[in-house]
């Protein structure tokens, strides 16, 4: 048996992040970096979390917890989790970009590390806003 000597595991981040609006019910995208295209979207059979549609959990002072792949370059499209999911296919980036409800929306977000550091997940996030204590983190935005 030979072991893959450059095989490295990543486990999966918390990220945690603000809006100008209220984009939960909306499916991210990921734009370039000047904003002019989309660089990265979902199947709609890829717009799940654990079995469910992947909306952002609640959090304390506007935050949302991340379950689908928000970045700092994320954008929300005019369509909900549940209208793209029953889709056959995913559209163009070119239709998609015509769909963004705003370039810009995410104001700040915060990668926490390691989703396995939290026992009670939102519970313990919620503690963190609450204490002031993202300052401890690596902000992304």
């Amino acid at each position: 048996m030979q072991v893959a000597e450059n095989i490295s595991y990543k486990p999966p981040v918390v990220i945690i992040y603000k809006t100008r609006a209220d984009y939960s019910k909306y499916v991210p995208v990921t734009l370039s970096d000047d904003k002019m295209s989309i660089t990265n979207y979902p199947d709609p059979k890829d717009v799940f979390y654990n079995g469910k549609l992947a909306y952002p959990t609640a959090l304390k002072k506007g935050f949302w917890l991340d379950n689908r792949g928000i970045n700092a370059n994320t954008a929300f499209i005019k369509m909900t989790y549940d209208e793209y999911s029953k889709l056959g296919s995913a559209p163009t980036a070119e239709n998609l970009y015509k769909m963004i409800l705003d370039k810009d929306p995410v104001t700040e977000i915060y990668n926490l590390g390691s989703r396995y550091r939290f026992k009670d997940e939102v519970s313990e996030i919620n503690q963190l806003i609450e204490n002031n204590s993202l300052g401890q983190f690596k902000k992304l935005k």
